[in-house]
């Protein structure tokens, strides 16, 4: 599509939408949100722009193959998932490393752990997986107009 609104639109917005995209995924540990959402939220600028400019502007913009991405994630949500089976004998189980509890019973440190890693692997594969799967309709919707099909 070679509109000059929706290109112009899409380099102002896809940057609000991927910080918007980091947010959600970040909050979405204590209130609703999360990777999945986070990621859809990701896949939808990279859509926009794919949108607006091409499907090749959208794939140099994501820098990394779509599967590649995906493939990060699993890994990430796997090591996620082992991480409290090897520390608690139970998976999926909460760690927290770097949270020490005081004697007083407060809680002080960083709130980042194996939920945090399983979480980032979930906005990995969604983000992957979704920004595979347009890229490759975008494909054949070319490769048929080029080959004059309707």
């Amino acid at each position: 599509m070679n509109s000059l609104i929706l290109s112009t639109a899409a380099r102002l917005v896809m940057p609000l939408i991927l910080v918007l995209a980091v947010f959600v995924f970040y909050r979405g540990h204590n209130e609703p949100g999360g990777g999945f959402i986070g990621g859809l939220l990701a896949a939808t600028a990279f859509a926009l722009l794919e949108m607006a400019q091409g499907v090749e502007t959208a794939r140099r913009a994501l820098r990394f193959r779509p599967q590649s991405i995906a493939a990060v994630g699993l890994g990430c949500t796997l090591i996620g998932g082992l991480w409290g089976a090897l520390a608690y004998g139970y998976f999926l189980k909460g760690v927290w490393p770097l949270i020490t509890k005081h004697a007083d019973g407060s809680k002080s440190g960083l709130p980042f752990g194996s939920i945090f890693l399983f979480d980032f692997g979930v906005f990995l594969v969604v983000l992957g997986g979704v920004c595979c799967i347009l890229f490759a309709l975008e494909d054949v919707v070319q490769s048929d107009s080029e080959a004059g099909g309707d």
